[in-house]
């Protein structure tokens, strides 16, 4: 008999607002504990560094990482000029040193080669595999690694500000396997100098954004006062993370029929001739699946 998992079953998303200084790990295994939950999950993982959005689902939502993970995402960063480090961050050690500090005007004019789809070399230090191991692993181990260059996405990349010759503020908007810490070292290169990333913070993972984040330190006060229920008002449904996607609205029935995993035939909406959506009933989302020959093939149930 398979054994029975420990923990609520408890489904949902978390927006959480992950501190400085704690691993994306150690964050999960503490709203783990504090939900009593049996299944937790992230969608993209925050360096240690880095504040800000990081989504985590619960239960069934965890059938939905993947389209999380594929959003969009909206970081504010801050990077020193002239000192180039082994992480690319404030974390690691110096390995080269410029006196050469570029002006606001110089930033602004090569950030243009940085937007679109651009070419990027990920940091040695970095959760990528290399041959079964993590890259920073193997960094950490004093193994050189050099990884492979590959296209993402770059839709935005602006100045925010330059407090000081050393230091200038961005926002940048990118898509999925993207690196800031990179952005920041070619950048630094491009411009004749050396940087490093000194303060990281996602604002916006796909539907969730800055302005309904949480902190562990909330989730603690909460559950202290009124007991690990009091912390599911936190939660967003499993179809937070689909609204991307489109709905298509069964009835009880044909639910019935998506739960056990079978095909519907769509009625009375005008669905894609092909492609991903997801399905509801009463308001509840019960499944994700193809749009093919008229009809709905779930392959995703879900059963909270």
């Amino acid at each position: 008999m398979a054994r029975r998992k420990k923990g609520r079953a408890v489904s949902g998303w978390l927006n959480l607002d992950k501190a400085a200084g704690n691993t994306s790990t150690a964050a999960v295994a503490s709203v783990k504990r504090l939900f009593a939950a049996a299944k937790v999950g992230h969608a993209g993982t925050l360096d240690p560094l880095a504040t800000g959005a990081l989504p985590i689902a619960l239960g069934e939502a965890t059938k939905t990482v993947a389209f999380v993970q594929d959003a969009r995402k909206l970081y504010r960063f801050t990077i020193r000029w002239g000192t180039a480090t082994d992480t690319d961050d404030c974390e690691g050690s110096v390995i080269a040193v410029s006196e050469a500090r570029p002006d606001p005007a110089a930033i602004a004019a090569a950030l243009p080669a940085f937007t679109g789809t651009i070419a990027q070399r990920p940091p040695a230090f970095s959760a990528i595999k290399v041959a079964g191991n993590r890259a920073y692993d193997l960094a950490r181990a004093g193994e050189e690694v050099v990884l492979a260059e590959r296209a993402v996405v770059i839709d935005r990349l602006a100045l925010v500000a330059v407090p000081d010759d050393d230091h200038a503020v961005f926002e940048v908007e990118c898509g999925k396997g993207a690196y800031v810490r990179a952005l920041a070292r070619d950048l630094g290169r491009a411009l004749g100098s050396f940087a490093h990333v000194v303060a990281l913070r996602r604002r916006v993972v796909g539907p969730f954004d800055e302005a309904a984040m949480v902190t562990l330190a909330d989730l603690i006060d909460a559950r202290e006062a009124g007991g690990v229920e009091a912390l599911d008002r936190f939660l967003r449904p499993i179809g937070f993370a689909l609204a991307d996607l489109p709905e298509i609205v069964f009835s009880a029935g044909e639910a019935a029929r998506i739960r056990r995993g079978q095909p519907v035939l769509v009625r009375g909406t005008r669905p894609p001739a092909a492609g991903i959506a997801h399905a509801t009933c009463a308001g509840r989302t019960i499944a994700v699946g193809e749009i093919g020959q008229g009809a709905f093939h779930p392959t995703r149930v879900f059963q909270a």
